[in-house]
């Protein structure tokens, strides 16, 4: 494999060149402790339009929620639930330049500000994040934010670009090319060191396919700063209509967005990087949006980060509604019973794998055909394949116990006012599905199977449609996040050894009276067509599409969704962590139900 990071040129026509000072320790230990909602600190918020660069240090933060808090403290340690989106598609050269890349990349890092920000922990219930002025160092390591190496080992705290130029050089830090394979990149990326941090929530990794690239020149392997391409390559690639095949993984921590984020983001960057802009123009919608967002002070009560979802939800000011909702989560969670597993094993090295199957355009429009003829959707189509799956390998004595699915949801259309003209901020709630675990001999099993998926779509349409689903996501965050922040402390005190387990008690709560055990999370993303609008970049054919994250020790998630005409079913799982000839035989089982259901 080799690498390439772009640093833009600072001696760019773009430069705006007025001085700015250096960080200091002073400035970063003196940064203020505000409460829970953003806080914005500079030293001259008077100062003149015509200062663009921000003469003092400014800084914006706020702490995060606590879903957000569930799915970043597990991670701290070994990217645990960072995502990822790759998309493989075919573009002609002159797209793809490293410059062009790089100004869109700007673009969208200063249009969702938390792309940009960074992750200070303070202590388990204050963990922020803060997007803070810095200065670029020309001369600097491309791989490191550009502050002096002394001040990293507080917070390596980020910043409202203090200028066009710094805005692209800043983005090419954080862009890397490389020749692999989809495949290797999947791979180094789901079970390699973390590619994330408290200081990188966000990275992309463009690479042709090694294969088409026999003639491309090999890039230095040690790091180096360059002012674009190196001539060799730049004379390679420019000027060429030829379309390559090229591999795109955009990196996200999961505490900043969700799944329908990333791909609005990538239909976006596709639709800038598609579109008829010169270079030039490129560079000058740079410098306009900068201006727009950064050239000024914020003006009074602008958030310059979008909330959390706890505090776009709201807070039900009655006392006696608030009981109530306490009690209608309680009584939905009682609810929820499932009493099936896989077989688990245990070994300390987890290993991702993420085998899909995905079904041509002719055979996806026959299974659509028929779910639309039933009445119901792919999505809760699939339900029913993993219920007739399971129900099929279980044997009789196991039959008794329903199954569970747990499943997630935009919950975006719920807030009650408009959210930050960003998208990018995590808004995903639970819910879960129940199907019964046999197949009943005495009719079709097609009746069934059809019957099941119309439970599962009642389910769905009921958690939707409720009343109380505001206050059903508002507790289920308050419950994950006293439980990541319990396990983080509990954790950290075994690394630190000092972790002893809590004396027995006599007032232990009674156990469940029936189980609640999910089989498996289904992540159901529905028609992503109707997200990347294709038009919008002709030259760019999008291909193939594969999403997930890193798994936690035995952990499991399957996606489901149509893209590019195909519809598509991926299971990411850590194959240490189950037994395999298990999770095969459920695979094979899966396949065997789609076409069974769906085609013949």
């Amino acid at each position: 494999m080799t690498t390439m990071t772009l640093t833009v040129d600072t001696s760019s026509s773009l430069a705006v060149n007025l001085p700015s000072p250096e960080l200091t320790d002073e400035d970063i230990d003196s940064a203020p402790n505000p409460a829970n909602r953003e806080h914005m600190t500079t030293s001259d918020s008077s100062a003149p339009d015509c200062c663009l660069q921000h003469p003092e240090p400014v800084h914006y933060e706020r702490k995060l929620g606590d879903s957000e808090l569930s799915y970043y403290l597990p991670g701290r340690a070994t990217g645990v639930n960072d995502m990822y989106l790759h998309l493989g598609f075919r573009s002609p050269e002159r797209i793809m330049l490293c410059p062009r890349v790089c100004a869109v990349w700007a673009i969208m890092r200063m249009r969702h500000p938390l792309l940009a920000s960074k992750i200070v922990m303070r202590d388990y219930d204050d963990v922020r994040f803060v997007y803070v002025p810095s200065r670029v160092e020309t001369n600097a390591d491309p791989i490191m934010p550009r502050i002096p190496y002394s001040l990293r080992r507080t917070a390596n705290r980020f910043h409202p670009p203090p200028s066009p130029e710094e805005a692209l050089a800043e983005a090419g830090s954080q862009l890397e090319y490389r020749q692999q394979s989809k495949d290797d990149l999947i791979e180094s990326y789901l079970n390699g060191p973390r590619t994330l941090s408290n200081e990188r929530l966000f990275y992309l990794v463009v690479s042709r396919t090694p294969v088409l690239d026999t003639q491309l020149p090999t890039p230095p392997t040690t790091p180096r700063t360059f002012n674009g391409p190196p001539v060799e390559i730049l004379e390679h690639l420019t000027g060429s209509d030829d379309s390559v095949n090229y591999e795109l993984l955009i990196c996200a921590a999961h505490s900043i967005g969700d799944g329908m984020a990333l791909h609005q983001f990538a239909n976006d960057f596709y639709s800038l990087l598609g579109s008829d802009n010169s270079q030039k123009e490129m560079e000058a919608l740079v410098a306009d949006e900068w201006n727009r967002r950064w050239g000024r002070p914020l003006p009074s009560g602008t958030p310059a980060l979008p909330a959390s979802v706890e505090e776009n939800l709201g807070t039900d000011q009655n006392r006696f509604r608030r009981a109530a909702g306490c009690i209608d989560f309680q009584i939905s969670m009682d609810k929820q019973i499932g009493g099936q597993a896989f077989p688990r094993r245990t070994d300390p090295v987890r290993h991702t794998v993420v085998p899909t199957t995905s079904f041509d355009e002719n055979l996806t429009r026959t299974m659509l055909k028929k779910c639309k003829a039933q009445g119901v959707s792919i999505s809760s189509a699939i339900f029913a394949i993993c219920s007739i799956a399971w129900a099929r390998m279980s044997p009789r004595e196991k039959q008794k116990s329903p199954m569970m699915m747990y499943a997630a949801m935009n919950i975006r259309p719920y807030f009650p006012k408009p959210a930050h003209e960003s998208y990018w901020f995590l808004a995903v709630g639970y819910f879960n599905i129940v199907l019964p675990n046999f197949i009943p001999t005495s009719c079709d099993v097609s009746k069934t199977f059809w019957l099941r998926a119309r439970k599962a779509k009642e389910q769905s349409s009921r958690v939707a449609s409720s009343s109380m689903i505001q206050s059903r996501n508002r507790e289920m965050a308050i419950k994950r996040g006293k439980q990541s922040r319990s396990w983080a402390k509990e954790d950290d005190e075994k690394e630190a050894g000092l972790w002893a387990p809590p004396p027995p008690t006599s007032d232990k709560p009674p156990p469940p009276s029936n189980p609640s055990v999910a089989l498996l999370g289904l992540s159901l993303l529905g028609n992503l067509d109707g997200i990347y609008k294709h038009a919008n970049f002709p030259d760019i054919k999008l291909h193939t599409l594969t999403t997930g994250s890193r798994q936690r020790h035995s952990g499991m998630l399957l996606f489901g969704y149509t893209f590019a005409g195909k519809l598509w079913i991926s299971l990411g799982y850590d194959e240490n962590g189950f037994d395999r000839e298990t999770v095969d035989l459920f695979l094979a089982n899966v396949n065997t139900a789609a076409h069974e259901f769906l085609i013949q």
